[in-house]
């Protein structure tokens, strides 16, 4: 969790390290959206990896607010089922809810919601949660949290995202 980039970074460099010793990982991404990002075509040549983008991407924001829609709220609880789902009955290692955190942030999840996942996971199985202002319910529940502070972006000098670094 926080605000410093590197959250889904360090996400994906457990699953790359589960993937080498041949653990089966799910990544589900919330909020990124359907289009193909850098992480999505590298894990596309590693079987062990499995990614799905749940949503239709980026939440609107107005005023510092999310803008939050019937659809958005219904996909927002497909998504959350079927993390459910796949956190009880799958055989993956690993799974990774990549965002997730900020689902809660933005309304889209209760931090109940996300506490019924990590209760109802195979004890075996390894979660991984993403995303700013983890719910402190949340962050009681986990077994390790890790704070990314930012102290200094390349976004706030007006460097406009850049393929490979930030998608």
């Amino acid at each position: 969790t926080g605000d410093g980039k590197g959250k889904t970074t360090a996400a994906l460099g457990l699953a790359l390290r589960a993937a080498g010793h041949q653990q089966k990982v799910l990544i589900l991404q919330f909020i990124k959206g359907c289009w193909i990002s850098g992480e999505v075509r590298a894990i596309s040549s590693i079987p062990q990896i499995e990614i799905k983008q749940l949503g239709s991407g980026f939440i609107p924001f107005k005023q510092g607010k999310p803008l939050i829609n019937p659809e958005l709220k219904m996909e927002a609880e497909q998504a959350l089922q079927y993390a459910l789902e796949q956190a009880k009955n799958s055989s993956y290692d690993l799974i990774i809810l990549d965002e997730i955190n900020n689902m809660v942030d933005y309304g889209l999840a209760s931090p109940e919601q996300v506490l019924n996942i990590i209760n109802n996971k195979k004890p075996e199985m390894v979660l991984v949660l993403t995303g700013r202002n983890a719910h402190p319910k949340i962050i009681e529940a986990a077994d390790t949290v890790t704070e990314m502070k930012q102290i200094k972006h390349a976004f706030q000098h007006g460097i406009k995202a850049i393929k490979g670094i930030e998608y």
